[in-house]
């Protein structure tokens, strides 16, 4: 007797499964644009900065192209809390987190520790902790530090891991992930 074979369902499976190929062969930014969005057709990150306290579901990206009034809201949304500096956050970053969320089926606001970094509160965190690189990638826009309400820190570590985007992080004494675009590693 044979088993029939099993179907994936075409939704989120498919769209994870490309999304993973595209992260893992090194494509971020503009390249993953290419990838399908949610349901909706767009893309959103529902976000909280725990600094701040300010929360926001935004539309980055809808009708095949990045939303320039999503991002500058999310820039916003991500500053440095220290110096109130806005930096960009790059594109591929957002796209981690939104697939980020998708595998870990949440519905949940990501909780930022740490979005952008000015160079001034960062070399004023790597003089006071070992923990912070004197050349930091938060610099460009191209990590963050989370936590998922509702989801254990090693399970979000490892959904970070199999995404394979970039780098990740491990901090459960301070009770956060450490995600990045940069190259392909794990602490």
């Amino acid at each position: 007797m044979t088993t029939p074979p099993r179907h994936q369902a075409p939704g989120r499976r498919r769209f994870l499964k490309m999304a993973g190929a595209a992260l893992a062969s090194g494509l971020a930014g503009p390249a993953l644009a290419t990838l399908p969005a949610g349901a909706d057709g767009e893309r959103i990150l529902r976000l909280h900065n725990t600094h701040t306290g300010e929360q926001s579901n935004v539309t980055y990206w809808a009708d095949g192209a990045y939303q320039q009034d999503g991002l500058a809201e999310l820039g916003r949304l991500l500053r440095d809390h220290r110096s109130n500096e806005v930096g960009a956050m790059h594109t591929g970053l957002l796209d981690l987190l939104y697939l980020l969320s998708a595998s870990l089926e949440t519905q949940e606001r990501i909780q930022v520790i740490s979005g952008y970094r000015s160079p001034a509160t960062n070399a004023m965190l790597h003089k006071t902790s070992s923990g912070v690189a004197a050349r930091s990638l938060h610099m460009d826009g191209l990590a963050m530090d989370i936590r998922v309400p509702g989801r254990k820190l090693a399970d979000v570590r490892r959904a970070a891991i199999a995404l394979g985007g970039g780098g990740v992080g491990y901090y459960p004494a301070s009770d956060f992930v450490h995600v990045d675009i940069g190259r392909v590693r794990t602490w």
